[in-house]
């Protein structure tokens, strides 16, 4: 699948824009601020319905404006025309159109369009957060799987109401208010059912997904950093992992009873310390973790072999996902950089940003676009 054209209407610095795109590389190069990277992310955005830039959708609006407009034009996998168009209203439910007919949902979309996008904020799955590698695998699940949207948002819910009887239900028992507080445990019962059959489902499919992602996140790191290292990836949770113990049923019991042990902790804190929310995936660089110990260069070549094995296992699905290079080649030394162009160069379509043309690799000659003060302009 790839890309045929993208149009926008007050999305991030843009007014207006309309860029016509074909199979290949297409690189955008200007100066930084400029826009370049606006025009990817809404491509992403149509993928994933979110940025790899900001959590909120408020910022991809264009300052005054009340709304923005992506309207992207996709070639399937099976050779048909697919015209998806997604109203950004922050503050206000968005609205999405598939071939200009209304959809109940945004996230009805999720599956017309995949894409792996490599970024400088890439470096944070190695460096940062759990959450960081949290969202990589929820992401990565939601384009394998677009059901998986409905589960994510099901246990979001489900996880923020818990919160809030846990809080409450602490604040009754610190005030002495032990009728309230025997309330709210007893409706607490029924959302940790909830939390254990919604989060058995997540936590089962990522688990899923981290076996398929072992061998390719291996090959694809031996492959940048040319046999310098052996990439591990295992799963850390907030229950105890027992082998053999795979299924949705399973893992909802042990959920369920990780739960009542912690109960008294919980209502201490007035948050919930069980469930796929709180867990995280340990990235390994031969025996030690690659958080902490890793070089930079190793960083980055790691953080490349993640999206590197995205790409490879969406490609074995069915149907290549458009590979987009946001700004990557000027963070990265001549050796990578050489590897990375090589490693992508036969994509069916790959869109690169760059400051200056120069930081495009050879290999990814194409079709390039000018962007500068909010144009885009064929070269």
């Amino acid at each position: 699948m790839y890309v045929t054209a993208l149009g926008l209407i007050d999305f991030r610095s843009y007014q207006q824009a309309e860029v016509e795109l074909a199979p290949g590389v297409t690189a955008f190069v200007g100066p930084n601020g400029h826009g370049k990277t606006n025009l990817v992310e809404a491509i992403h955005y149509t993928a994933t319905l979110g940025s790899h830039r900001v959590a909120t959708d408020a910022p991809l609006v264009r300052a005054g404006a009340p709304r923005a407009i992506v309207r992207t034009e996709i070639k399937s996998q099976y050779d048909r025309d697919v015209v998806v168009e997604l109203e950004i209203n922050p503050g206000r439910a968005n609205r999405a159109r598939i071939n200009r007919s209304p959809v109940p949902r945004p996230r009805e979309v999720l599956g017309l369009l995949r894409t792996v996008l490599f970024a400088p904020e890439d470096l944070a799955l190695v460096k940062g957060d759990p959450s960081e590698r949290r969202r990589f695998l929820d992401e990565l699940l939601t384009l394998r799987a677009p059901r998986m949207a409905g589960v994510r948002a099901d246990y979001d819910r489900v996880l923020k109401q818990r919160n809030s009887l846990l809080r409450s239900a602490s604040q009754a028992r610190r005030q002495n208010r032990t009728s309230s507080a025997e309330a709210q445990l007893r409706t607490l019962e029924v959302w940790d059912s909830n939390l254990a059959r919604t989060g058995a489902e997540l936590l089962a499919t990522r688990l899923e997904l981290l076996e398929a992602l072992r061998p390719l996140t291996a090959d694809a790191y031996d492959a940048v950093a040319r046999g310098k290292g052996d990439a591990r990836l295992e799963y850390k949770s907030s229950i105890p992992l027992e082998p053999g113990v795979t299924s949705r049923e399973q893992l909802a019991e042990v959920i369920l009873a990780t739960v009542l042990e912690k109960r008294q902790d919980e209502l201490d804190r007035g948050v919930s310390l069980v469930g796929p929310h709180r867990d995280d995936v340990v990235l390994g660089l031969g025996d030690l973790p690659a958080k902490g110990y890793a070089s930079h260069g190793e960083s980055w070549s790691y953080a490349l072999a993640l999206r590197l094995a995205s790409y490879e296992l969406l490609r074995a699905d069915g149907g290549e996902p458009v590979l987009i290079l946001d700004d990557v080649f000027a963070e990265l030394d001549t050796s990578r950089r050489d590897r990375l162009a090589e490693l992508v160069a036969p994509a069916e379509q790959v869109l690169v940003t760059a400051a200056v043309g120069a930081d495009v690799p050879a290999e990814l000659s194409g079709v390039r676009f000018e962007v500068g003060d909010g144009t885009v302009r064929r070269a």
